[in-house]
């Protein structure tokens, strides 16, 4: 038996063995940097959860995060502060910006289930060029009444190959198709429609969301970020707002004293991040390692046809110099990842390493490395597919994704059932005059000639994307993927990424779970 002075007992006499209760519980009600400060406090004292919620106010949660945030360089505090943020009426074009970010985590308006015959499209600052403008909205409205009227075309041809179960809703059976129709005609639709999309990030993410916003190659983009920021740190939406307004009056009918007390408490305007996101500016070292790299894709490349690719290509290991030279490159030109490594290849070693300093020059104290530097994976594919597909391919932020820009370069896709229901035709005529408009305004002299133009792209058109993952995100996103209720665009795309790795590997395809793209579907399930 043990006495008194056993090290084996604690100081409230119970055995070692059994430990004080675990206590666990949700917190509520606190602004995300005073619960920053809060949780950070575990690293820095042996204060409980609500003990420091006590002794927290906003003005203590600013003085700490600005001394240990920003004169220590503790960075991961502001992982701490999760923030709710809605971002509306953005072109899809920036929405796809915005989202390319790894950690973030949101939701868009859906072009499946959504109809966007009324949701409007943004217009690029043209200036003074008065012709671009007028030529841009006459390819706009009629962009979107080639949507309208492709829509109800397809929806008809669909009903009449579609026969009604007899256990179905008619509202059932027709929103059903309604939204398979929508997932022809979105290709129809421009990059400047409008969209809307909500996320939450912690606010060492958004923190580099503006920053490399605020860097980016389009105007409307730079102003998001703007806004971004402004949104953290400017008092927030309060949607409880209204029902406290009702409850402060009615206890300042009872007590003015105590109405004027709840006023103060609950109607106080509070603001998300106010300290973690407001110096955040132009990210420098993506802007100028942009130009720089740009630069050096286009001598190495010296204007040379971009060569025919597979729409799905499974990449050879590389060594590890060649591969991140070339994706450095990859990104700011329009070429295959195989044609460009073909050229980085012959340059030799010094060259190589030059293009790899170009990608760290102006690399500052607290950025990291640009994501070209994320190698050494064993599956990378060189993927080339519609951009309403890619929108979606780009949810999968496991894996490392370096995208090139919206082009006319690789052409357009064209879904099965435009040739099905006789609508080639029209379905043709109406990217060839958006192809063309995008041309002449590329070709105009006003300042971001060539990002405004982008804008007139309809979805249908093709972007090349690098795909970096490990087997379990091959996996992953072939099983999901290839479902029959997904989208025909990158179920074809994810049945590919899935035979190429059949190819390669035999001996691991029976771990994949997919389904056969060749099958034919069922249009009513979802």
């Amino acid at each position: 038996m043990a006495d008194a002075g056993d090290p084996m007992l604690p100081d409230n006499g119970n055995p070692a063995s059994e430990s004080p209760a675990v206590e666990v519980y949700a917190v509520y009600g606190v602004e995300p940097e005073v619960q920053a400060y809060a949780m950070a406090k575990y690293s820095r004292s042996s204060l409980s959860m609500k003990e420091s919620l006590k002794e927290i106010s906003q003005q203590k949660a600013e003085k700490f995060l600005n001394t240990f945030y920003f004169q220590y360089g503790h960075r991961s505090i502001a992982d701490l502060a999760h923030l709710a943020l809605a971002i509306e009426r953005l072109s899809i074009l920036a929405a796809i910006a915005v989202a390319d970010e790894q950690r973030w985590d949101g939701q868009e308006r859906s072009t499946r289930y959504q109809d966007f015959r009324q949701s409007g499209y943004f217009t690029p600052d043209f200036g003074e060029d008065g012709e671009a403008g007028r030529l841009y909205r006459d390819a706009m409205k009629q962009l979107f009444a080639d949507y309208e009227g492709l829509s109800e075309k397809v929806f008809g041809y669909l009903r009449d190959i579609t026969p009604k179960p007899g256990e179905m809703k008619q509202e059932g059976y027709e929103r059903t198709l309604r939204a398979r129709a929508f997932d022809v005609t979105r290709y129809l639709l421009p990059l400047a429609t409008n969209t809307s999309l909500g996320e939450i990030v912690n606010a060492r993410t958004l923190e580099g969301q503006v920053s490399h916003l605020l860097a980016h190659t389009h105007k409307e983009v730079r102003n998001l970020g703007e806004l971004l920021k402004r949104a953290a740190t400017s008092p927030a939406y309060n949607a409880g707002l209204d029902g406290l307004r009702d409850l402060v009056a009615k206890i300042g009918e009872l007590s003015p004293e105590l109405g004027a007390r709840a006023e103060q408490e609950l109607l106080r305007e509070v603001k998300v991040a106010p300290t973690l996101v407001k110096y955040a500016d132009p990210n420098a070292y993506e802007r100028e390692s942009r130009r720089e790299l740009g630069q050096a894709a286009s001598e190495l490349m010296r204007d040379a046809k971009v060569s025919t690719a597979p729409a799905v290509d499974l990449l050879d290991s590389d060594g590890l110099e060649i591969e991140l030279a070339t994706t450095l490159l990859y990104e700011h030109c329009h070429y295959r990842y195989r044609q460009l490594r073909e050229a980085v290849e012959s340059l030799g070693e010094k060259l190589r390493r030059e293009i790899i300093d170009l990608g760290l020059r102006h690399r500052g104290k607290h950025d990291e490395m640009l994501r070209g530097f994320c190698a050494g994976q064993e599956f990378r594919f060189d993927i080339l597919m519609d951009v309403g597909g890619f929108r979606d391919m780009h949810r999968h932020r496991r894996c490392i994704q370096i995208g090139q820009g919206f082009t006319t370069a690789h052409g357009y896709d064209t879904p099965g059932e435009i040739d099905a229901s006789g609508l080639r035709a029209n379905y043709d005529a109406a990217l060839k005059r958006a192809e063309g408009v995008a041309t002449t305004l590329a070709g105009r002299s006003g300042v971001e000639a060539e990002e405004n133009s982008q804008y007139a792209l309809p979805l249908a058109f093709r972007k090349r994307t690098l795909f970096k993952m490990d087997f379990a995100q091959v996996v992953y996103i072939a099983e999901l993927r290839t479902t029959p209720a997904g989208h025909a665009s990158y179920r074809n795309v994810a049945y590919a990424m899935y035979e190429a790795v059949a190819k390669k590997y035999p001996a691991l395809a029976k771990y994949f779970r997919v389904a056969d793209v060749r099958e034919p579907i069922d249009l009513l399930k979802r």
